[in-house]
């Protein structure tokens, strides 16, 4: 029994420690004064410290260091996101939408004109489109970076030609750049930028040079119809209610999961490659998510459309141009 005891307290001490850390954290990064950020994050971890200390690392020490963390914890969950920053253009309107019968009217799509060496020409536009035009789901993975981490964007296609993107991003102020590290905590706020391709894909491809691969998805057209609602219901309430993003919790991948569970009966389980989501279009292959069948290998190397959309640029027929020749494209 004592030796369990001993066992106990030492699991519990594991415990407190990583506590202690993110508190410490927490109050570095989303402590209301910068000013006075790092010296209360260094007073709480000496308070912890010294408790630990003077009260000989007792059952009694550990009760009240997890209290100190229960306070700590208590102030950051009730910090709200306000939607009230002063945001960089990209981000400074979020999209909001409204509905009778079929006809879908979606206020601040993003539409963005881009010249290279140039700021971005803001573009806020009001699109009306036609549920009962709606043809198909596409899946756009971009890479930056790292091939462990990429960012999934989904485009639903009404009629022939047009294509509504939804993209699940940071929000971020003036001044902030992206860190990952930041993105645990309330650093930013969570915004789905409804756009056109010809924004929110091109810029990635022909401005920012980063790599994209273009998937035709396997959704019917009536899970189709509840997916872009689906995303809708989350579009118009991040409008009303503003949201913290969390890189952990609530990002551009876990969203898209979210979206897509909550239209199936039989969601997809959960899988690492949602965190760690470099091979996420790997995953969804897997499970029978797209509309071609050749080998994962060769349907990605003929997915990529970076060369198509930098030879298309501001063509009107941005987004038919790049689809031409992809697999599982009628």
């Amino acid at each position: 029994m004592r030796i369990l005891g001993r066992a106990i307290w030492l699991l519990a001490f594991v415990i407190l420690c990583f506590l202690t850390v993110w508190a410490a954290a927490a109050i570095s990064f989303d402590f209301p004064v910068a000013n006075l950020s790092l010296p209360v994050s260094i007073i709480y971890l000496v308070s912890v410290v010294a408790v630990l200390f003077f009260l000989r690392f007792s059952w009694a020490s550990l009760g009240i260091c997890f209290a100190l963390f229960a306070g700590v914890a208590f102030w950051w969950w009730s910090i709200q996101a306000t939607g009230k920053r002063n945001w960089q253009p990209e981000v400074a309107e979020t999209a909001w939408t409204e509905r009778e019968g079929d006809k879908i009217t979606i206020h601040n799509l993003r539409n963005f004109d881009y010249e290279p060496g140039q700021p971005a020409k803001p573009r806020w536009e009001t699109k009306v489109v036609d549920l009962s035009q709606l043809r198909g789901v596409d899946l756009y993975i971009n890479f930056w970076g790292s091939s462990l981490i990429c960012h999934p964007i989904v485009s639903f296609q009404f009629g022939p030609t047009d294509h509504v993107a939804i993209s699940v991003e940071t929000r971020m102020a003036q001044g902030q750049t992206y860190s990952m590290t930041r993105g645990f905590f309330k650093q930013f706020e969570l915004i789905y930028i409804v756009a056109d391709e010809r924004d929110v894909i091109r810029v990635r491809t022909n401005y920012r040079h980063e790599q994209l691969y273009l998937y035709r998805t396997s959704v019917g057209l009536d899970r189709a119809r509840k997916l872009f609602l689906n995303y809708l219901q989350s579009v118009n309430t991040i409008h009303e209610r503003p949201q913290f993003y969390n890189a952990l919790t609530d990002n551009c991948t876990t969203n898209v999961r979210m979206h897509t569970a909550a239209t199936t009966a039989k969601p997809a389980p959960w899988d690492w490659r949602m965190l760690v989501n470099g091979t996420v279009d790997e995953l969804v292959y897997q499970n029978g998510g797209f509309a071609s069948h050749l080998p994962f290998a060769e349907l990605k190397q003929m997915s990529l459309i970076d060369t198509k959309a930098q030879a298309a640029d501001q063509a009107v027929d941005f987004s038919e141009r790049i689809r031409i020749g992809l697999p599982g494209f009628d």
